[in-house]
């Protein structure tokens, strides 16, 4: 049945070993060592490189749907509070039309969430596949056999690419059980940072109350490290670069998005708004709040926001005579001090 499973992952683990191939050439072109442990990661790592650049219209999607489900929870929660407590099938069945419903009418689909982990998970695998067959000998596509082993014996930080911690622990190789449990530990802090700054900063406290999404957050939050802490254990080094290097790849994406396009409502938000205030009060500049209606600015400090109505001027009306003041002859006297002919 596995066998089988991989047989359908052919045609990804070919395109996978081709872009390794591909990438192992070019840094050999620049000058590194063929053989040498660096080539081959810094080929795992452009392997990363290439496909989060291909998930990057997936990933918009991603953000869109999650910003569309922050926007639709109010209208969720009363849908929920509408049917809670009913657990006949009508009720059931009237509930998920509702729902359905309401994910039309907001063009929200809640599985766009998870399509960036459900189409990375082949070419994991595929990877996987690969470099755990390197160490087995087994070639693949452009892959050859003289490729295999020349990966098989590279090493980096005196480990090989191959190298497995549980496999190294009984042989005592160290330096293969000390690379392993350092990127373990990287690979798990880098996913609880990730998770985490996207539960802190761009989540609105609004959604996080009565919602069975917001609660499986927080719990994926502590459970995710501990599974990659768990499962990383059986996975050859080649294999913990690419995903440590996918962890941080998506750290800096999500950093960049928070602080770029934040949800509604949430602390992201506030402080784009700050910054937005800031740039704007060095121009000299008043930025309208929609809270007070007023206008957003700074403190000369420069470090909090306030949001103050904006000062209006009032115009101040000419008196009565200017105008014909402004065209008399030079050297006439001013028309209060003319005689009025009586």
């Amino acid at each position: 049945m596995i066998d089988f499973f991989y047989q359908l992952l052919y045609p990804i683990q070919w395109v996978v070993a081709w872009i390794m191939v591909r990438f192992h050439d070019l840094w050999t072109f620049v000058g590194f060592d063929p053989a040498g442990g660096t080539a081959w990661a810094l080929s795992i790592i452009g392997l990363v490189v290439v496909v989060r650049i291909i998930l990057i219209p997936l990933f918009v999607k991603q953000i869109k749907a999650m910003r569309g489900m922050q926007v639709i929870q109010p209208e969720m929660r009363k849908i929920q509070a509408k049917y809670k407590g009913k657990t006949d099938p009508a009720s059931r069945q009237a509930q998920q039309q509702e729902m359905m419903a309401l994910y039309r009418s907001s063009g929200t689909n809640p599985m766009a969430s998870c399509l960036p982990i459900l189409l990375q998970s082949p070419i994991f695998l595929a990877l996987f596949h690969t470099l755990n067959g390197i160490g087995q000998r087994k070639p693949v596509g452009v892959l050859t056999l003289d490729l295999v082993d020349q990966a098989d014996n590279a090493t980096i930080f005196g480990a090989k690419l191959s190298g497995i911690f549980l496999k190294s622990w009984g042989t005592g190789d160290w330096n293969t059980i000390v690379l392993t449990a350092v990127m373990i530990v990287l690979m798990s802090a880098s996913q609880f940072v990730t998770q985490r700054q996207l539960m802190a900063k761009n989540t609105s406290s609004a959604s996080m109350e009565n919602n069975p999404f917001a609660q499986q957050q927080k719990l994926m939050l502590y459970v995710l490290p501990i599974v990659f802490a768990v499962s990383g254990v059986n996975f050859p080094i080649g294999v913990l670069l690419y995903w440590l290097t996918t962890n941080v790849w998506s750290m800096g994406q999500q950093f960049f998005v928070i602080r770029r396009m934040p949800n509604p409502g949430s602390i992201a938000e506030k402080e784009l708004e700050e910054r937005k205030a800031r740039r704007a009060a060095r121009r000299g500049h008043v930025l309208p709040s929609a809270e007070t209606g007023g206008g957003l600015q700074l403190t000369k400090d420069g470090d909090h926001t306030s949001s103050v109505a904006p000062v209006r001027r009032q115009r101040q009306q000419p008196k009565r005579g200017t105008s014909r003041d402004a065209r008399r002859r030079p050297g006439a006297p001013p028309s209060s001090q003319r005689p009025t002919g009586r």
